[in-house]
């Protein structure tokens, strides 16, 4: 919106100032923690040609403030469903927020239902029909009238100022809750959320803070982590302060989430600290990181800290590790060249790999992976080289040598190659061999 569009009439005593409601007082007082509820609201985003990504920016936000999101909700353009989403969040949690659903057509309806819901009424405010005015003008347009509706504010709420769109923001707080209704664009919502609405909430956070660690594991599955780290998490939920676990499983990689709600911040640094020791030491090199580093990143720093440049010669994955480990910005200071070599011709001419090789054991094999490691090595001139080779198929299996069955050679001063069958079709086979070539990397780099 533009300037000047800051609060309606009913805005509580105190200006600008935030004001405590009796709910977030009590909570301030005892230290205690407070969650919340998010909505996002819009047809679209039940379809899969959109995603929503607003929960997520606005969950960080949320956790920076100590405020943990105990439930998301996805409603489309439904008055009843939003109805009984707003019921549930509200019968719940101290702080709603809701994004989209804050245009001017018939199937914009968040301001409508949560007004309905509080029992308040709305009124249209002069000020923001006068500033979205201005901004069609500004573009040689005039306003639809439909565009009223955005000018439609609950008694009592504040206006929140959007300069990036025609749909303000709104602020209330109701029954010790906290409600914010922000607009669904990202560009939009990001500014509102990360400004005002992050002032407003600060007083209802309290003490508690929240605290976290991510543990990233690769090399074994989410139930073979389980199995060996489960005996030490359950006991942390009987400690003080208690640390939730969570685990989470991906393509390659397993990641552990150990969170803690607390008002001591270097109480809760030790008590995290102490736990990460503990995976650490059963979990041994299988662990990537305990500071949330993906694993390209850790394997940049060790090439980095060596003074290493890694060449890759990549068949199956056409490229797929190299492209990760490129996604680190100044990674041009350890990859050297990477070869994308499918074809059998590319392996000799490129790698040098000999075609009697390939005759006696198939492009698909561990001396062919490990002569395409050595061969991108020796000709690049770096300290290390990979090759990987496999079928990722839907084609291309035997019964010997099935889809999913991938060589990975890294050759240092010191070689190491394995086979793996990888389920899943073409795209996971792919993924999980790009990861597998960079860990079997970050492990040999471990042992230098």
């Amino acid at each position: 919106m533009a300037d000047g569009l800051t609060k309606s009439g009913g805005d509580k005593p105190g200006g600008d100032k935030p004001s405590l409601s009796a709910e977030a007082l009590r909570a301030k007082a005892e230290g205690l923690s407070i969650d919340a509820a998010i909505i996002a609201v819009g047809s679209e985003l039940l379809t899969p040609h959109k995603v929503d990504t607003n929960s997520l920016f606005i969950t960080q936000v949320l956790n920076d403030l100590g405020i943990a999101v105990a439930h998301k909700a996805i409603v489309g353009d439904n008055r009843a469903e939003l109805a009984a989403q707003v019921a549930h969040g509200l019968a719940r949690h101290q702080v709603l927020i809701l994004t989209g659903g804050l245009g001017p057509t018939d199937d914009d309806l968040t301001r409508e239902v949560v007004a309905g819901h509080l029992g308040l009424t709305m009124d249209e405010d002069p000020a923001i029909v006068d500033a979205i005015e201005r901004r069609f003008a500004a573009r040689g347009w005039k306003m639809p009238a439909v565009n009223r509706r955005q000018a439609l504010v609950p008694r009592g709420a504040t206006v929140l100022a959007n300069p990036n769109g025609t749909a303000p923001g709104l602020w209330i707080e109701h029954d010790g809750a906290a409600i914010a209704l922000l607009p669904g664009p990202p560009r939009e919502m990001k500014p509102m959320m990360d400004g005002e609405v992050r002032t407003r909430l600060a007083p209802f956070a309290g003490l508690v803070r929240l605290h976290r660690r991510v543990i990233r594991v690769s090399g074994r599955g989410e139930s073979a982590v389980e199995e060996m780290v489960q005996p030490i998490y359950s006991g942390w939920l009987n400690q003080s302060p208690p640390i939730e676990t969570t685990i989470l499983a991906g393509l390659g990689q397993v990641e552990l989430h150990l969170l803690t709600q607390a008002t001591d911040v270097d109480g809760a640094a030790i008590a995290l600290d102490a736990a990460v020791n503990q995976i650490t030491t059963v979990m041994g090199a299988d662990v990537v990181s305990v500071d949330g580093r993906e694993l390209e990143a850790v394997v940049g720093d060790l090439l980095r800290q060596r003074r290493w440049h890694v060449a890759l010669a990549e068949s199956c994955t056409g490229g797929l590790a190299t492209s990760r480990l490129t996604d680190i910005p100044g990674s041009s200071d350890y990859v050297e060249r990477s070869v994308v070599a499918y074809s059998n011709r590319s392996k000799v001419e490129l790698l040098g790999v000999g075609e009697a090789l390939i005759a006696e054991h198939g492009a698909v094999s561990e001396p062919v992976a490990v002569a395409m490691a050595t061969g991108i090595r020796d000709r690049a001139g770096a300290a290390v080289g990979v090759g990987i080779t496999g079928i990722a198929g839907p084609g291309g299996g035997s019964e010997h040598k099935p889809v999913g069955t991938v060589c990975i050679a890294v050759a240092g001063r010191d070689t190491r190659v394995r086979t793996f069958r990888f389920p899943g079709g073409r795209e996971m086979v792919k993924a999980l061999s790009a990861n597998t070539a960079i860990d079997m990397l970050r492990r040999l780099l471990l042992e230098v």
